[in-house]
């Protein structure tokens, strides 16, 4: 229970992080005194970056990137930037490019969350999934969400089960999304009502990320607790958080793309060695640092 409470409380804080509209680059210099008497316009918000599509916003700054890096022979070290420079010539988006070699970043720290830290989650591919979600429609929409179709899967279940219908699985699940998609399209019509543009452009597969995550949540509530499928949630929850800042950070995204040879080298060699470690995760000795210190 202490553990479940601790994981509620990182997640809680990540959020009210990642909420905050903090802009880093929002500096700039206090304009000079002049005679004219015209009104100073006022500042507008930066747009979240959004590495997923193909805006001036993104791509510009990384095609300059290319463009100023200079490259030395083809081999033994720079065959990858040659290649990656070819492509964005041919037309490939650097945004595509950059995201495809984050993806074994991100898989590389819930791999570690996992047998370092101890964070299990569901699965790897779920959360990966989830980060990439997150950076597309932002992680406070993508959490209400997901507790919207977390909170309809159980009321449907529950539904069923008062009124004692019982259904094979793959109905029940197509019933399920029914009840999802038709949820979600209400939240659709009332996004201009609001006036909430981050839930008016979310696309189709943000949702059926998220819809994947609930039937994870559906099926571990059953098949375990309701405490088990909480916790594994919210530990998804935290390294999907905790991916979606790797994936949004302007560093990352430089040094992936200048260096991809030294990134996935770097990537395969880390994870080879993770695959021998064999210890005990931080949680486990936390969990028994009383019978390990006597």
């Amino acid at each position: 229970m202490d553990r479940y409470f601790r994981v509620i409380g990182i997640l809680l804080a990540l959020v009210g992080f990642l909420a905050s509209p903090v802009n880093v680059l929002a500096i700039t210099p206090s304009p000079t005194a002049t005679t004219s008497a015209t009104p100073s316009p006022t500042a507008e918000p930066t747009p979240r970056p959004d590495i997923t599509q193909k805006t001036e916003e993104t791509l510009g700054p990384l095609e300059k990137l290319l463009e100023e890096q200079k490259l030395g022979p083809v081999w033994p070290l720079n065959p990858i930037k040659y290649a990656i420079r070819s492509a964005v010539d041919a037309g490939v988006p650097a945004n595509t490019i950059v995201l495809l070699l984050l993806l074994p970043v991100v898989a590389s720290v819930i791999a570690a969350a996992r047998h370092i830290i101890g964070i299990r989650g569901f699965g790897i591919f779920l959360p990966a999934a989830l980060a990439v979600t997150f950076v597309a429609i932002g992680p406070v929409v993508g959490i209400g969400l997901f507790l919207v179709i977390v909170t309809i899967s159980m009321l449907v279940r529950f539904s069923l089960r008062r009124l004692k219908i019982k259904l094979q699985y793959l109905p029940r699940m197509a019933l399920l999304l029914w009840w999802v998609a038709v949820s979600v399209l209400g939240i659709l019509f009332l996004a201009p009502v609001i006036n909430n543009s981050s839930l008016s452009n979310v696309s189709i597969f943000p949702v059926l990320v998220l819809i994947l995550l609930a039937e994870d949540f559906s099926r571990v509530q059953l098949g375990k607790s309701a405490k088990i499928a909480v916790s594994l949630t919210t530990e998804t929850l935290i390294l999907a958080l905790v991916s979606f800042i790797f994936l949004t950070l302007k560093p990352v995204h430089e040094f992936t793309l200048l260096n991809p040879e030294i990134l996935l080298g770097s990537l395969f060699i880390f994870n080879f060695l993770l695959g021998k470690y064999a210890g005990l995760r931080l949680m486990e000795l936390w969990k028994f640092r009383k019978i390990i210190s006597s």
